[in-house]
Parts: structure tokens; sequence; C-alpha cells
């Protein structure tokens, strides 16, 4: 029976067309009422959710067969992830859908706050033409201070320095080498960064501790003339005391995307031409809209066929910003499990590395990658981050991880030994595609495709020639090859990908045509 997906809210053709093609029942159940998506989700096997619908321990009560829910987006406010962990329920986000959308949102504020834009775009449309009244300033050679180097921090550092700023930024997460790779320089405390910066930006959680992290203390140690942005979250500025230092003239300018209570359409700075307030609109664009619908789907799929989700939301107690830095290599620590189990089936010992910038992260995602990857192979249960060591366990592995802060001339690498096996993955490209880079101490640099063949022998003149001979001659076709070196031996690895059916007959010509020292057949 074809699994169910409950859709509450509307998203993406894009992701709706995806879950379709893999042979799920979409049902489309928009604007309904708390009784009508209670009573729909009876016997659903996934839900989706935009911002509106309320995932209450109520709701999930009448989910029998609930596996899953997917936010199409990032918070997750209106999910109640205790009650959902309770039942076994896996929550899972987009959080890399808008991250585009609200940087560029976040530099569009930034433009028209120091412009003077939304006042002078207002007067044009009285009739006036007072160019006098919006003298602006540029963002050349300022100090902008960024509050959270995450995943939308990152890229607004990036954008800022192409306009010729000087960044500084507080992020007790951030690894001083990934400030480095950003050319932003770290600083030790709020404090110190207050009197230093002509603009400030904010991209934070709301938690316990930045609630109100910006007060009339934290406003009276600014510049004079500064301007703040917040895209972040709604109370992380205390309002009034904000209103008062810009009826003062402390603070020369705000742009506001998010409000503590929403919709906002009173507050104590409605009445500034220099506060720029929008409608949470950051993430509001056709691509990210698009991005979360399909990233959604591909997390759906993932959960429901017993796969790792990568943006699973548990109670490991992972900080999202620290999850931001391993999550991108989840999907090559999969790929890993899978070829190391292709290779020694199981294996008894296995250990994870994880290398370069990303070595002083909390390894749990990346080891449950790998261990998802060694199970699915052998179509042995699901795995997450909370179970995936019992898992491992349960089936006769010791696993254990480490950190090395070389990563053999890349920025970041994780590396699996299991029993014999060893093989090593980063990531390349927009799109962080895994790339294998070591193969059994053979540096190598290809990346893997579904079906793949791998030779080791002692090199010599013709050996790739026979390979493809015997190959093309059995309908085989080699898609990509790499020759994998390694110092100071006088064997060769040759790895090549293909796509057809390699059959025994044809790794038995293989192997009688010429001496291999090792040869083997990968499905990952």
């Amino acid at each position: 029976m074809d699994a169910k997906v409950l859709v509450t809210e509307k998203i993406a053709d894009e992701g709706l067309d995806a879950l379709k093609e893999r042979g799920y029942e979409v049902i489309e159940l928009l604007d309904a009422q708390p009784e009508e998506i209670k009573d729909a989700i009876k016997d659903a096997d996934a839900l989706i959710v935009r911002s509106a619908t309320r995932v209450t321990p109520d709701l999930l009560d009448a989910a029998k067969d609930l596996k899953v829910i997917g936010r199409a987006g990032v918070t997750v406010d209106n999910i109640d992830i205790e009650a959902a962990n309770e039942r076994g329920i896996i929550v899972c986000n987009a959080p890399t859908s808008n991250i585009i959308s609200a940087a560029e949102h976040t530099m569009a504020l930034l433009l028209a706050a120091a412009r003077n834009i939304c006042p002078a775009n207002a007067s044009v449309h009285s009739g006036s033409w007072a160019r006098h009244r919006f003298m602006g300033r540029e963002l050349f050679n300022k100090t902008l201070a960024i509050f959270g180097l995450g995943r939308i921090g990152s890229l607004v550092a990036e954008r800022a320095r192409a306009f010729g700023m000087d960044l500084i930024a507080y992020d007790p997460y951030c690894s001083p080498e990934r400030a480095e790779q950003l050319d932003v320089t770290l600083m030790d405390s709020v404090q110190d960064i207050l009197p230093l910066a002509d603009f400030i930006t904010v991209h934070l959680p709301l938690t316990q501790d930045t609630y109100g992290m910006f007060g009339a203390a934290e406003y009276a140690a600014m510049k004079n003339g500064v301007i703040l942005i917040n895209p972040a979250r709604g109370g992380i500025f205390e309002v009034d005391s904000l209103a008062d230092f810009v009826a003062a003239g402390k603070i020369a300018a705000v742009g506001i995307d998010v409000f503590e209570e929403e919709p906002c359409t009173d507050s104590p700075l409605h009445c500034f031409e220099n506060a720029i307030l929008t409608p949470h609109i950051s993430a509001v664009t056709k691509e990210a809209q698009v991005r979360a619908g399909v990233e959604i789907a591909e997390y759906i799929w993932a959960a429901l066929e017993g796969s790792i989700v990568p943006t699973a939301i548990t109670p490991s107690g992972i900080p999202p910003e620290v999850m931001d830095a391993v999550r991108p290599y989840v999907p090559a620590a999969k790929i890993a499990g899978r070829m190391v189990s292709s290779l020694v089936g199981i294996p008894e010992q296995v250990t994870v590395t994880l290398e370069g910038a990303i070595s002083d992260a909390d390894p749990a995602a990346i080891v449950a990658g790998v261990v998802n990857g060694i199970l699915k192979y052998k179509e042995i249960g699901a795995v997450s981050l909370d179970n995936a060591r019992l898992m491992a366990a349960r089936h006769g592995m010791d696993i254990r991880a480490q950190a090395d802060r070389e990563a053999q001339g890349y920025e970041s690498a994780i590396r699996v030994k299991a029993d014999e096996v060893e093989v090593a993955f980063t990531l390349y490209g927009l799109d962080q595609h895994p790339r294998l880079i070591s193969f059994n101490g053979y540096h190598t640099d290809i990346e893997p495709a579904p079906s793949a063949l791998v030779f080791e022998y002692v090199d010599s003149p013709g050996r790739i020639g026979i390979i493809g001979t015997i190959l093309g001659e059995a309908g085989v076709n080699i898609t990509t090859m790499q020759i994998g070196t390694k110092p100071e031996e006088q064997c060769a690895l040759v790895y090549m990908n293909v796509e057809g059916d390699v059959t025994a007959e044809v790794t038995e010509k293989l192997e009688s045509a010429m001496e291999y020292k090792n040869i083997w057949q990968l499905s990952i």
C-alpha cells in the first residue's frame, strides 16, 4: 500500500511532484480547520506543514501511522518537538532553503537604511523633491558587526565583504578557522563589539540567552549614528528602549523584519520614517519556496524509506549552529558507509575521523550517516542521531569517532576505516557533492556513482586498454575513471564508475586477462 503524505499548507508544486513520482499518495488539505486535519491524519504516514498548522500532542494522538513531520521552512515553533519524539515521530525542516533569500534581504535592509530609500521613495510619491533631506552614507570602509556566523550570517559576511566593509563578529560556536576563511575578526564578548560597529546585524535563534540581548545598556554602548538590522527573530532587540534611542538620534536607523508578536501592526517604532519595517518577508521569494518544497520532499522520502534524515530535530542536544558545520557531510558519510559495507559486509571495527575545519564539530551526525550507510546496504533498520551507536552495537560494530586537524590539503574531510578498508571524502562545488579523495591509502579525486569497479595492480603499460576492451565487449560503459596513486608504491589503483551489468563472467575475464592484486565491485 502506498504511503500517504498529508499536506496542510501550500508548498511548491515541484515538491509535491517529487513525492508523487516516488509513488506516494499526496493529500492536500489546505485552509482546513483543526478537526479536519485531525480526522485526515489518522492514516497518514507523513505530514508536511509550514508555519500555520499547529502540531499539538492532541493532533499527534490521532496519528496512528505517522512516521515523520516535515516543516517546509526553517522554524519549527508550531510543532511540539518533545511530543513527537516521545511518539517516535521524526521532525525535520528545510534549514538551508531560504538562506540566500534571508541574506539578500539583510543587505536590502542595510542599504535601504543607509541610503534612506524608504522615506525618499515616500517623499517622491507625495510630490516632493527634497534631496537635501536624504543624505545617506556609504557601506565602503565601514565596520559591520555580525552577531551569529551560521548559515545566514556567513552569507551576509561574504556579501558585505564585496561592498568593502570591515567585518567583526560575535559567535561562540564559530571556529577561528571558519572566521578566518570568511575574513571576519571574532570578538570575545558583546561588550567588545558595541563601540566599534557602524552597522550591526543579528542572525541568532531566539533562546533564553538571546531574548532581550540588546537593551538600553547595549544601545548606550554603541557608536553614535549606528544602524541596526534584525532579520532573525523578534525579541532579540528590546523595542521600547530601541525607540527611545532612535528618537534621540543615537541610533540613526533600523531595519526590522521580525517582531515578537506577529502580525505586528503597531509598535513604538512605527512612527519613525527611519525605521524600515517589513512583514517577516526575508524568506518570501519564489526560489526559496521551491527549494523548501523540494528539500522537505527529499527528507520525507528519506524518513519513509528508513534512511537518516540530515535535518531531523531530536533531543540530541547538538546546537543548530554546530550541526550546520557537519550536516553537508552526512550524504558523504552515508556513501562511505555503503562503500565499506559493499567491500566487507558489516565490519567489526569502525573508526570515523573528522578532519580539518570540521574536526572540532560534534561527530554524532557523521557517525549516524556512516552507520546508516552500512545497515542500508544490508537493508537493516532505520538510523537516527540518537540510536546510531546502539544500532551499531546491535549488529556487532564497535564504532569510534576521532578528530584530526589535518585533511590532506583539503579544508575538511571525513575518513572511515572499517576493518581492513579505509575511504575518505570531501565536498566540492556549490552543491557540495561528495568526492572520494582516498581509497585504501591511494590518492583519488572522483565523485562516486551507484556502481563502480576498482582495480589494484602492479603498474605497467596497457592495463587500462585491457580493462576497457573487456568491459566494452560486455556492454558495460565506463562513465568516469580515476587512477589513484600511493607514495612509494609500485602499484596503481583504477576507480571506474560504470553503467551496465557486471556479471561474474565479466569479472572472471578481467581476472584471467591480467594479474591483479585486488579487484572490487562496489554498489553504493
